[in-house]
């Protein structure tokens, strides 16, 4: 995914994720952040998404990374700190719902993608879409980042 963004003229940034615990993490991205000048799309996946939307409180509407967190185990603290306040109350969201994900229920992904109000797109992929079918998720990030101009 990160390659084909890259050749459709994007600079892409994947920082990893430490996984110790939800504002330890939302700080580290936040300082990396810091770092980058003009438009910002956050990616976050699974997880990544709760970092993000804490991380994108603070940051001016048109600004948004292009990341993807790299995995590693997860430290028990990321799943019971509690979040701040999310970001896709005030800043347009996309979600790609995988129907065949057996981590997140895609009845609780669509959930969570009306509730935001995000612009949804459903494909038949796993957990991992972005390695199952990274053109799909490459063109929603797209979309995500032209809806910035």
């Amino acid at each position: 995914m990160v390659a084909l963004l890259q050749r459709a003229g994007y600079t892409v940034y994947a920082p990893p994720n430490p996984l110790q615990g939800l504002s330890y993490d939302s700080a580290t991205l936040a300082d990396f952040l810091s770092t980058i000048s003009g438009p910002i799309v956050l990616v976050g996946h699974s997880y990544g998404g709760m970092v993000i939307t804490n991380v994108a409180n603070g940051l001016p509407a048109g600004e948004a990374a292009t990341l993807a967190a790299t995995q590693r185990p997860l430290a028990t603290s990321a799943l019971t700190d509690p979040s701040g306040v999310p970001a896709w109350k005030t800043i347009p969201s996309w979600d790609i719902i995988g129907t065949a994900d057996h981590v997140i229920p895609p009845a609780e992904q669509l959930f969570m993608a009306k509730r935001a109000g995000a612009h949804s797109t459903e494909i038949d992929a796993p957990h991992l879409s972005m390695i199952s079918d990274p053109g799909v998720v490459a063109s929603v990030i797209e979309q995500a980042a032209q809806a910035t101009d």
